[in-house]
């Protein structure tokens, strides 16, 4: 779970082999959903969706999406990723492709005005500007993930509760 500093991951992955079937391991965790309710826990054929209850999570909360693959008739391996709920990721991801197309948008009318001999300021002040919002995102992320560390350990214990049974 713990990264070096310098590692630019929002959405963190790690794998790991489990001495036990997939379908032994899936079965435990569809059993999981009716034996505790401090997690909601969704499969879908190999895939296994582990997030928080409605009451307790908020606009960031990370869940752990799970792939268990079979390696071979005694083993399995197990991948999983943290991460925002799908909805707040693929806007998060939205903004963040708006931004590049500004920024590329505001390059070529800034080149074009330079071309011209034209004052280009407005457009030089517009990319410092969508740089500096780039770096909000960026750092937004990197906050929340940060701030969500206790409920990403908790979804991780959870997960490997269930794996070492």
């Amino acid at each position: 779970m713990n990264t070096p500093l310098n590692e630019i991951v929002l959405r963190p992955r790690f794998k790991m082999q489990l001495p036990r079937t997939n379908t032994s391991v899936l079965k435990d965790f569809e059993d999981s959903r009716t034996l505790q309710s401090d997690f909601i826990v969704s499969t879908v054929d190999d895939h296994v969706f582990i997030k928080l209850p409605k009451e307790k999570q908020h606009f960031w909360s990370p869940q752990l999406h799970l792939e268990i693959n079979e390696v071979d008739e005694n083993n399995c391996l197990l991948r999983g990723l943290f991460g925002p709920s799908p909805t707040v990721w693929t806007m998060f991801i939205f903004f963040h492709f708006a931004v590049a197309m500004l920024f590329i948008v505001f390059s070529i009318w800034a080149y074009s005005n330079w071309a011209l001999k034209a004052s280009y300021q407005t457009q030089i002040i517009g990319l410092v500007v969508l740089t500096g919002i780039w770096f909000a995102l960026y750092f937004a992320g990197r906050v929340s993930k940060f701030s969500n560390q206790k409920e990403m350990n908790a979804l991780y214990n959870f997960m490997n509760s269930i794996c070492k049974a």
